[in-house]
């Protein structure tokens, strides 16, 4: 059993949080390389811009880009969507709030794409009308912003997924709540939560065990009568070492009976909320000593 756990512990704090990595990378590349680039092209181009000689050719390319674009961006919409169905949030929160940053980075990442290209043939249309070349230069300073904008805000949800942003407010008292509605729950201490995934979640809590409660459970479960009698026969014996046999099975026996109190937390506070996938329940001491029991 501790083997098991061992081997638990360690593969299941993995990589998981990798893809938030590459992610935040891509954002940083988009806010140097795309927005700084357009933007400082841009504004180079102001006082000597000049129109483009091939227009035609210029907007048959950004014709079929806006075409492939707006593929990726529906498939990637349709993504959000269903993470937002199965996260029970709207689109618009799941993509402030959600719990997986990745999908939301490639769906504003296209949708940027597509805006970025609807302003690009913009200014071609309103140069090849005016016949002023300078709505080249301004549109691309508009582009390189909205890049910039984009970046930032993807910068700013995976920095939140890689500090190990705690699950939401209202799961986190449904959680509470039930801990301490439950009979053998005395107390609850240090209750913390965060974020080892996308939409993945570690909640940890010491808690003060109800000790009469929890045996009454554990004599429920396996019968008043076979332990009472076992103290019975231990005590007429004339030699202490029956009892103190009898006693150490019992003591034994007690302490399965918090794991298993652990394992039921566990199992209900999984139900209550799917995306916490880790538990660990200290077993609170009052006088400052902690008994550790982790359940993975």
């Amino acid at each position: 059993m501790l083997y098991t756990r061992m081997y638990n512990k360690f593969f299941c704090y993995g990589y998981s949080k990798e893809r938030f990595v590459w992610s935040l990378i891509s954002a940083v590349g988009i806010f140097c390389l795309g927005s700084g680039a357009t933007i400082v092209h841009g504004v180079q181009n102001l006082w000597n811009c000049q129109p483009p000689e091939n227009i035609h050719w210029a907007a048959l390319v950004i014709g079929g880009s806006f075409l492939i674009e707006g593929a990726s961006l529906l498939v990637a919409i349709n993504a959000v969507r269903k993470g937002a169905e199965a996260e029970g949030m709207g689109i618009w929160d799941y993509i402030w709030r959600g719990h997986d940053p990745t999908s939301v980075a490639v769906m504003t990442e296209d949708g940027a794409a597509v805006t970025g290209l609807a302003i690009a043939a913009t200014s071609l249309v309103a140069v090849q009308m005016t016949g002023n070349a300078m709505y080249d230069p301004i549109g691309s300073i508009i582009v390189g912003n909205l890049l910039g904008l984009v970046a930032i805000f993807l910068i700013q949800r995976n920095r939140h997924a890689l500090i190990g942003r705690a699950i939401d407010d209202h799961d986190m008292q449904r959680v509470l709540e039930f801990l301490k509605s439950d009979q053998v729950v005395d107390a609850l201490y240090d209750c913390k939560s965060e974020v080892i995934g996308p939409g993945f979640f570690r909640f940890k809590a010491e808690i003060d065990f109800n000790g009469v409660v929890l045996v009454q459970n554990y004599l429920e479960r396996t019968g008043r009568g076979t332990w009472a009698k076992q103290f019975r026969e231990a005590a007429m014996s004339k030699d202490d070492t029956e009892l103190l046999r009898v006693m150490a099975n019992y003591g034994e026996d007690v302490v399965e009976a918090l794991g298993y109190e652990v394992d039921r937390l566990e199992s209900e506070i999984k139900k209550l909320v799917p995306g916490i996938k880790h538990v660990d329940i200290e077993a609170h001491n009052p006088e400052g000593l902690t008994l550790r029991a982790e359940v993975l």
